[in-house]
């Protein structure tokens, strides 16, 4: 199981791809939509692709409770914890 540190980089590698920003610091109270200025889209492709490295599938349900780094990191725990 990964760590949250090994998370939250990988989660930051992809935000690159996504919202390519120089100085972009992706710390686990970062805002998605507010602070990274992500639309829908955005989000989901996100979630698309820690769905495609984790080979696991994040149900809809879930996602009105993720509102910054540090939730997905958690969702991300629960849903690859062996």
């Amino acid at each position: 199981m990964a760590t949250n540190e090994q998370i939250l980089q990988q989660i930051q590698g992809m935000l690159h791809e996504i919202v390519p920003q120089d100085a972009l610091q992706v710390t686990m109270d970062l805002d998605l939509m507010n602070d990274l200025n992500l639309d829908s889209l955005k989000v989901m492709e996100l979630l698309e692709k820690l769905e495609d490295a984790h080979d696991i599938s994040i149900p809809i349900n879930i996602l009105g409770g993720i509102k910054t780094v540090g939730d997905l990191v958690a969702e991300l725990q629960k849903l690859t914890a062996p």
